[in-house]
């Protein structure tokens, strides 16, 4: 690798083990095996140019990793509710074994008031998985998905995926289970009611 990708992998290792306000330029050239400070300013501008692209790409590999997930739930011949539930258990598992990325999502969350280029990234991101989680419960390709599901169906999984992760990154003993989340909407049909024409 070359000094750049050499930062790039030592902030992304820095993030993971101390997030970003704890990290500091002196901790991202040691964990890039010895790249002088000078680099990240050549390569990146700023350690929070720096710090920004580790980030997107953590984020990069969480959406690729969670898309991977949500594309193989379910047992074959299982009801709709029970792949659902499924979904969400295996969501809930990653929350576990890939617990870095998620907290990268957090913070890039939290940095992205700070940096325009951040927000617009994120902002497109969920969009994209909008799209991708309403294509997902469909069974469809994301280029089905009209912009209303990805706005409706897309966007409240969305919501539902952001809340559990704070949930369960926060107490994960206390955060709901799948089975938690189906009742929980079948809950809230009873209070909405069923759709009128």
């Amino acid at each position: 690798m070359g000094n750049r990708e050499d930062l790039l992998a030592g902030a992304r290792r820095c993030l993971e083990e101390k997030g970003w306000a704890r990290t500091t330029v002196r901790d991202i050239t040691a964990a890039s095996g010895g790249v002088s400070m000078a680099a990240i300013g050549y390569h990146f501008g700023s350690r929070e140019a720096l710090l920004n692209a580790a980030l997107i790409d953590a984020i990069d590999e969480w959406g690729t990793h969670t898309g991977r997930t949500l594309a193989t739930f379910g047992a074959e011949g299982a009801t709709p509710a029970e792949r659902y539930e499924a979904m969400w258990d295996r969501i809930i598992e990653s929350f576990s074994t890939h617990r870095t990325l998620w907290l990268a999502s957090v913070e890039a969350l939290a940095q992205a008031e700070h940096s325009e280029n951040l927000r617009r990234y994120l902002a497109g991101g969920q969009a994209q998985g909008r799209r991708g989680l309403a294509a997902i419960l469909r069974g469809v390709e994301e280029d089905a998905i009209d912009d209303e599901a990805a706005r409706t169906l897309g966007a409240v999984q969305m919501a539902l995926l952001t809340g559990l992760m704070t949930q369960w990154l926060t107490g994960p003993d206390r955060a709901p289970t799948g089975a938690d989340i189906v009742a929980g909407l079948r809950a809230l049909v009873h209070i909405v009611g069923p759709d009128h024409p």
